[in-house]
């Protein structure tokens, strides 16, 4: 198995999925990708080269001499002003960005946007912003983006979205790995192109609050226990990502910690019409369901659900600590 060539560039972001990336949870990440078969060309916050060496790496990239497999773009790519990308230039080079990306995709095995920036535009194309910001090949949940919906790679995939904000250091790392064995193919994207091994999952399953999500036993304010689906703005239900079960830094996720699931995978998360923190309802019912229920069914099974809530889990709900635990009963077979 020959090596895989990773390319990884920073466009409009924070650099958060980058950030992320160095929270893998192995005790040496680089080696990992070694041993994978996993070759990085450059990336620019963890590679040594830079100024007129990577230019002409970019340069070989393109002429065909340097292979790339994989172009990584962290970060929306910027079409302003007026089209023009000059809100984002190369450094060095005085050519836009966006003008760098179409190329060596072009050249590029594979493409992969790391990040929901790179994916839709994400937070850096919120409402009203300046920067004609959008995703390599989406733009928000619209088809298009920079590259165009009939954007194909050089192994004839469409661009591989690893969205999150940030991404999870586990989804990029498989996907490369995925992608050095072969064993990504189209098949394995969703209906946005996101690798199904995350995507096929909801941020739900896992939750440790599930039990009161089972009783609609619904957290009040901050710091309370209970599911923050009703009133707390949390869209775990609808959220595509494995977060509960596979873990930040081994242990941790945002409904784990306290905070809602805001979605964060998903197209338009920056922009949801409401505070993040707030489930907007319509007499009494939220509007966002859970994924493949319809309403009239959440309404009855909420109903049936709040009557038959043990006293246990409605206390604990509004409380930041367990206030009565589990009655202990003899467990030994009859």
């Amino acid at each position: 198995m020959g090596s895989l060539h990773v390319l990884w560039l920073q466009s409009g972001g924070c650099g958060g999925c980058s950030m992320s990336l160095l929270n893998a949870d192995t005790p040496d990440w680089a080696a990992t990708l070694r041993t994978s078969g996993i070759e990085w060309l450059w990336h620019p916050s963890l590679s040594l080269a830079s100024g007129e060496a990577v230019l002409q790496m970019l340069e070989d990239c393109l002429s065909g001499a340097q292979p790339l497999d994989v172009l990584c773009i962290e970060g929306a790519l910027l079409r302003g002003p007026q089209g023009s990308g000059r809100f984002h230039l190369l450094a060095g080079t005085g050519v836009p960005m966006i003008s760098w990306v179409r190329r060596l995709a072009g050249v590029a095995r594979y493409v992969v946007a790391v990040g929901s920036c790179a994916a839709w535009g994400g937070v850096s194309g919120a409402r009203n912003h300046a920067t004609e910001a959008c995703g390599l090949q989406f733009e928000d949940d619209q088809p298009g983006g920079l590259l165009g919906a009939a954007f194909r790679s050089g192994a004839g995939l469409p661009v591989i979205n690893v969205a999150g904000c940030p991404t999870h250091p586990g989804w990029v790392i498989d996907s490369l790995m995925a992608l050095a064995d072969g064993s990504l193919s189209a098949d394995d994207l969703d209906s946005l192109q996101r690798p199904r091994f995350y995507a096929d999952q909801l941020v739900h399953h896992g939750c440790t609050r599930n039990e009161f999500y089972e009783f609609k036993a619904s957290a009040e304010q901050p710091s309370d226990l209970g599911c923050m689906m009703e009133h707390m703005g949390c869209k775990g239900t609808q959220a595509h990502a494995d977060c509960n079960t596979r873990l930040w830094n081994g242990e941790g996720s945002c409904t784990r910690g306290g905070y809602a699931c805001i979605s964060c995978t998903e197209p338009g998360f920056q922009d949801p019409g409401h505070a993040f923190d707030a489930t907007p309802k319509v007499a009494g019912i939220p509007i966002g369901l859970p994924t493949d229920m319809p309403k009239a069914w959440f309404v009855a099974l909420a109903s049936l659900s709040k009557s038959a809530t043990p006293r246990r889990v409605k206390t604990n709900a509004t409380a930041d600590h367990i206030v009565v635990p589990p009655v202990a009963r003899k467990t030994r077979l009859k």
